[in-house]
């Protein structure tokens, strides 16, 4: 009689370990935000899912490792929270809208990943390039294809696409700080339409030359 030589037990289920993956990044991203890189100690995090110190560093071997991927996640989440259903609109045009409303909604429900991305900056500024960044630019190709046929099509002016998308992009970007440090309380829906009416409209009633 033969014995196999794999080990025993149940089979690791994916559900589940993912379920506690995004327990672990959720814990951390409020620990993180709340407390800041350099004054959380690990411990925090782990006493908050009641598991040991060990069992954190196990998936994360040192305090900037975890908190670099919950940063990541937390692009991640935008992602999908701008681009979710977005291929289902027909209009490229409320497509951009839409997307706009989006990114603004996703940081006024959560401030505490804009809090990941200021620590971000103020403790890795050796970091090539930072999280959000390259997230933008990772998932930047269909909003060229979009923004390309809109010009093909006569409804944006003939201009490099590159332009529109670093203007629009670093709107929503000086948005999004520039409400969290000075508090301002105006809803982020009202702040998508100026934004969307600046952009789609312009400011002045004739050409500029």
């Amino acid at each position: 009689m033969t014995t196999s030589s794999r080990p025993r037990g149940r089979p690791r289920d994916p559900v589940a370990q993912a379920q506690r993956e995004d327990a672990l990044l959720e814990a951390a991203t409020k620990i993180f935000a709340e407390h800041g890189f350099r004054q959380t100690d690990v411990q925090w995090i782990a006493d908050a899912l009641g598991v040991g110190k060990g069992t954190v560093y196990r998936r994360y071997p040192s305090k900037e490792a975890l908190f670099l991927a919950t940063v990541d996640n937390g692009m991640r989440r935008l992602t999908l929270s701008v681009t979710a259903g977005i291929d289902e609109i027909e209009d490229p045009v409320e497509a951009i809208a839409a997307s706009v409303r989006r990114y603004l909604a996703f940081f006024d429900a959560h401030p505490e990943v804009l809090e990941l991305l200021i620590q971000e900056r103020a403790e890795f500024k050796d970091r090539p390039k930072p999280t959000y960044f390259e997230h933008r630019d990772a998932n930047i190709d269909p909003w060229r294809k979009l923004v390309a046929g809109l010009i093909r099509d006569g409804r944006v002016r003939r201009m490099k696409v590159d332009t529109v998308l670093d203007v629009v992009s670093h709107a929503l970007y000086g948005t999004i700080f520039t409400d969290h440090f000075v508090q301002r309380r105006r809803s982020f829906a009202s702040r998508a339409d100026e934004i969307l009416d600046v952009i789609f409209h312009g400011i002045l009633t004739e050409p500029y030359s």
